[in-house]
């Protein structure tokens, strides 16, 4: 079955690029920051290479230093398309209803499309939860993020009496970093005491877990995860949603829809790049799947 719908999608790929010519010029792809800017080119180099060629017309890839970045992009229409988190889909749902529509989610190796904001620190801090961490430096990643700010700063408050996430309350000092890979590094360097990124929760902590910031910054040798410990985990989050500029052509719309779910199955190396790990692929999803983090999107305004 899985060779019979990369056959179909390749035939797509032969047909589809007169089609979509007549109606976009170029197609541009926002990628989130998280990573440094050469990095984040080269897991998505393979992606923008594939929908170049079913396209038919030039891809680009943006790396704006930060999530707001990409969102003001998609919101000026200057972008056709981007993964976001949850929290940087519920700023622009917020900002403009009509200027993007999610379309496909990360699937997980179980089926599910959800993921956790991860609590860690160095081993050798003797750091092992929350409560260890008074008077200590904790590090958010992005304003923007999901699990790098917005679902932390509301769950962690929860954990103890004493916790807030105003600095010199009770942790000594709360900071941001500017993304996934620099909280990671910051910890692992013992810049800071301990900061929060994602993953899926699923596989090996030796491995950064199958997929996600942990694993990405594993497998790029940034981090031994035998030298870091979780220290708080959150609820399950849903993932975050591939959005297409809602202007875009209908048939430009199911091309990359298309591209995206059929991956995994065409190119398995490419997809654990542009997947941050091991996962299952990609599903559709729509609005309705973000409601909640929306409107924690709205208690933070």
């Amino acid at each position: 079955m899985t060779k019979l719908f990369a056959a179909i999608v390749a035939t797509t790929a032969l047909v589809s690029p007169a089609l979509a010519q007549d109606k976009i010029e170029e197609f541009r792809i926002g990628v989130l920051g998280g990573e440094n800017a050469q990095d984040r080119m080269a897991s998505n180099e393979c992606y923008r290479a594939a929908a170049e060629e079913l396209l038919g017309v030039p891809v680009k890839l943006f790396t704006p230093a930060d999530y707001d970045g990409v969102i003001q992009g998609l919101l000026g229409g200057t972008l056709d398309m981007a993964w976001l988190g949850a929290s940087a889909y519920a700023k622009t749902y917020l900002t403009d209803p009509d200027a993007v529509e999610p379309v496909m989610v990360k699937t997980n190796m179980d089926k599910s499309y959800g993921y956790y904001s991860v609590g860690f620190a160095r081993k050798d801090s003797g750091i092992t939860s929350l409560d260890d961490m008074k008077g200590k430096t904790f590090g958010f990643g992005d304003p923007n993020s999901t699990s790098g700010y917005l679902i932390p700063s509301i769950e962690i408050p929860t954990q103890g009496e004493e916790i807030t996430m105003e600095s010199g309350e009770y942790f000594g000092e709360v900071k941001f970093t500017g993304g996934h890979e620099q909280t990671i590094v910051a910890v692992a360097n013992g810049d800071i005491d301990a900061g929060v990124t994602w993953a899926d929760g699923m596989g090996a902590w030796e491995d950064g877990y199958n997929s996600g910031a942990l694993r990405k910054a594993a497998d790029a040798g940034l981090v031994d995860m035998n030298q870091i410990v979780e220290i708080w985990k959150s609820k399950p989050i849903p993932e975050g949603p591939i959005v297409l500029r809602k202007e875009l052509p209908e048939r430009v719309k199911l091309d990359i829809t298309t591209l995206t779910a059929s991956l995994p199955y065409m190119d398995a190396d490419c997809a654990y790049n542009f997947m941050a790990g091991e996962a299952l692929g990609f599903q559709p999803i729509n609005h309705d799947a973000y409601q909640s983090i929306i409107e924690a999107r709205k208690s933070k305004m």
